[in-house]
């Protein structure tokens, strides 16, 4: 086993003990005690550690001077570390540590997974060129939205149980709907601006954007822009919340992501590798 992979579970570690320390402040929350500063910083503190791991080990390959790949499972990866850091920066003014719970365990299987599934893949461009900003600000995006569609789930949870009267123990443990909602708008406004610049760095560096390769996700990524900028907009004006907000949010997290898995699946497994290609590659 090689340092990279070693930082990689080193990080999962982190996490899990980040984890289950979130998760005894909730039980704590819920029996209506508070939580000692002192655990919180406790819990904090190793999630910082995991985040440092985490994009050390991402980065692993240039620090040994190898080529940096970008494939299906490493993107994944790359998103998931930016969401634990968004939700990480969140948590420093908001009490949404509850988030974790749900996003945790993606990301110690965004890390676990580049050891399971090693794909051959072209090495990723300088990340200082046009194509390295495009993908940059893209996974800002991605990290931003997906953080976005948990807290509407959750959100979507928490206006049910009001409307039916019910205090759940996850009721009891969830922010307040006004900070919930306030959270997810942020999310959603910064996240439509990160997915404005990687679209506008495509149309700019990029040559040839509606390609037969990449037009799907062209097209798909600016029909997901166009969600949530109505969403932003129908928030701004006319006040949108509750059932609309989620059914928006989720309706163009769904979109976005099958503009970028989606087209990774597509080209990795059905394109490159799939029965036509090596077809193709046996008769020529």
């Amino acid at each position: 086993m090689n340092i990279g992979n070693l930082l990689s579970l080193a990080a999962a570690a982190f996490y899990i003990i980040a984890l289950v320390l979130i998760f005894i402040d909730v039980r704590t929350t819920l029996t209506d005690q508070q939580t000692p500063q002192k655990k919180r910083r406790l819990y904090q503190l190793f999630w910082l550690i995991a985040l440092l791991l985490h994009i050390i080990a991402l980065h692993y390959p240039l620090l040994i001077g190898k080529a940096l790949h970008l494939n299906m499972v490493t993107a994944g990866s790359y998103v998931m570390w930016l969401v634990s850091l968004i939700l990480f920066i969140s948590t420093l003014k908001r009490k949404v540590e509850i988030l974790a719970i749900f996003i945790f365990p993606f990301t110690v299987l965004g890390l676990v997974a580049p050891m399971l599934f090693n794909l051959d893949i072209n090495p990723i461009v300088n990340m200082k060129s046009g194509l390295g900003v495009h993908i940059l600000f893209s996974l800002l995006a991605y990290s931003l939205l997906m953080l976005a569609s948990f807290q509407a789930l959750l959100l979507a949870y928490q206006n049910n149980q009001l409307h039916k009267h019910q205090h759940t123990p996850l009721m009891q443990a969830l922010p307040s709907l006004e900070d919930m909602e306030h959270l997810l708008f942020r999310l959603i406004g910064v996240g439509v601006i990160m997915l404005s610049i990687g679209i506008l760095a495509g149309f700019y560096y990029l040559d040839n954007l509606f390609g037969s390769r990449i037009a799907h996700k062209t097209i798909l990524s600016i029909v997901a822009w166009v969600i949530f900028s109505v969403l932003l907009f129908g928030r701004w004006k006319y006040g949108w919340r509750g059932r609309k907000a989620v059914r928006w949010t989720l309706t163009g997290f769904f979109i976005l992501m099958l503009s970028f898995f989606g087209t990774k699946i597509v080209q990795e497994y059905l394109i490159e590798t799939g029965p036509a290609t090596k077809i193709l590659n046996t008769q020529q």
